[in-house]
């Protein structure tokens, strides 16, 4: 099972892995194509009725492949306004190779001329005006069409989903396509089996690696549209680098605000780092159990993104301190460097992240190895027994949250020069403002990954973390590992 979303990004990682989209489109008509020839046999009529986006681009390539069927394709909107580059490519290879077309750009055509579109005697309609996309009460001119489409005795293949139909939630509109037959493509979506209709999961050549590896589709999904979030990191005492960096790299995520608690002994020296950061330090010269209460009053007024743990110590009221924070917390909380060693025996309602690297993975109680990748099952054991998302930080990322699990295989040797875990953290709480947190950790490790191999393009191994930070939005917003 994959939601439109998820599935958005499944085919921009295939197209990173040398799988183009113009190759998924010919396999996804393809088998639009054999549903219609399950249906009726070679000279029976076959509408289609095709929307501008990729969803009709499928239906053109199926219409390429009914030769012997009566076809029309049926185009709701003008031409020149398909809205993607292989849609129109396959919208032009049917005008010129002169199968019959038809453009509609007004509802009332429907009313008038059911007959004319062939929909009245139509053995097949192929229902492609809407994809995963779209969800909600279709609009004209495809309410209209629709509606024609529902009138008919025809039997209604949709492609991929019917229109009107949400890929994510599973609803569907009330004035949606009612299908008889679905052909989706790789996966069946949510809600899908809840429809009176046959569902058919067609493979179209998308490979494995492009769910398993993290790649420009998971950051597409996770990018913030603007700026949002005021990430809360309680840090510093014994160090005062690794709160500065996570605080910053939140910034540089796309969060409003970015603030840093810590103790007052240290406050300054963090302030010092940038006027960007807001400091709020407190009493004692480390994170002490009497000031945990505070904390999370604040954390939980604001609803902030906690990130905890950059530079804290390991001292042992300290790690007191960090259990009765997370305990009582129920937001969502990035647990990192010695926060860590709580999790294990936590018991708490808060979602939390967790980042360790493979050292602090082995203290957990987690496997150790040197090669996270190779030992990624375990990770997901791991984490399922935790009841947490877990981000293992290596030469290959491990991110999983007990079910599911991806891969991030960027970054560079350079990247073990300390910070770029606490600029990774800070990336994380960004990014879970508004995205859940597997997609946002995954989405995280790429992108602070892809950072480093940006830096290591021009100075090696010579680069540091503060210049990981300045890299993000370029990566995040401006860049790709295409």
């Amino acid at each position: 099972m994959i939601t439109g979303e998820r599935m958005a990004a499944v085919d921009a990682n295939a197209a990173a892995l040398g799988v183009p989209r113009k190759q998924l489109m010919e396999s996804s008509g393809h088998a639009v194509a054999r549903e219609v020839r399950t249906i009726v046999d070679p000279g029976a009529r076959v509408v289609v009725v095709a929307g501008r986006g990729n969803n009709g681009g499928d239906a053109f390539v199926a219409a390429r492949f009914l030769d012997d069927y009566d076809v029309t394709t049926v185009l709701l909107g003008r031409a020149e306004r398909i809205g993607t580059d292989i849609a129109r490519e396959n919208w032009a290879a049917l005008e010129q190779a002169e199968y019959e077309t038809r453009a509609v750009t007004d509802s009332s055509e429907f009313d008038r001329d059911a007959e004319g579109f062939g929909l009245t005697d139509a053995d097949v309609i192929v229902d492609a005006m809407l994809g995963t996309g779209i969800s909600g009460d279709l609009r004209e001119p495809a309410a209209t069409a629709a509606g024609a489409i529902n009138e008919t005795d025809a039997t209604v293949v949709a492609v991929d989903v019917p229109s009107g139909f949400d890929a994510d939630g599973g609803d569907h509109a009330d004035n949606g396509v009612e299908a008889d037959r679905v052909v989706t493509f790789h996966d069946s979506k949510p809600g899908l089996e809840d429809l009176e209709a046959t569902v058919t999961v067609a493979d179209i050549g998308i490979p494995a690696a492009a769910e398993r590896f993290v790649g420009p589709g998971d950051v597409d999904l996770a990018r913030p549209d603007g700026r949002e979030g005021r990430p809360f990191i309680i840090g510093g005492g014994p160090y005062t680098g690794a709160p500065a960096l996570a605080a910053q790299a939140a910034l540089r995520g796309g969060a409003d605000l970015s603030f840093v608690a810590a103790p007052d002994s240290v406050a300054s020296e963090i302030q010092g780092y940038t006027e960007d950061l807001i400091v709020q330090p407190y009493e004692h010269d480390v994170l002490r159990p009497e000031v945990a209460d505070d904390l999370l009053e604040t954390a939980e007024r604001y609803d902030n993104v906690v990130v905890i743990g950059p530079g804290l110590g390991d001292a042992e009221e300290t790690l007191a301190a960090t259990q009765e924070f997370l305990e009582s917390s129920t937001g969502r909380v990035v647990v990192d460097a010695d926060a860590l060693a709580v999790v294990p025996d936590l018991e708490t309602d808060a979602t939390l992240v967790c980042t360790p690297n493979r050292g602090e993975l082995a203290r957990m109680g987690g496997p150790d190895t040197d090669d996270l990748a190779a030992a990624a099952d375990e990770i997901e054991a791991f984490a399922a027994e935790l009841g947490h998302v877990v981000l293992a930080k290596g030469a290959n990322d491990v991110i999983t949250d007990g079910e599911r699990t991806r891969i991030s295989r960027s970054g560079t040797v350079g990247m073990k020069v300390g910070g770029t875990g606490d600029t990774l953290a800070g990336l994380v709480a960004a990014l879970l403002e508004d995205t859940e947190p597997l997609e946002a950790a995954a989405a995280a490790a790429h992108v602070n990954g892809l950072a480093g191999e940006r830096l290591a393009q021009r100075d090696g191994h010579g680069f540091v973390a503060s210049e990981v930070v300045n890299e993000l939005p370029a990566v995040l917003w401006g860049g790709s590992d295409e």
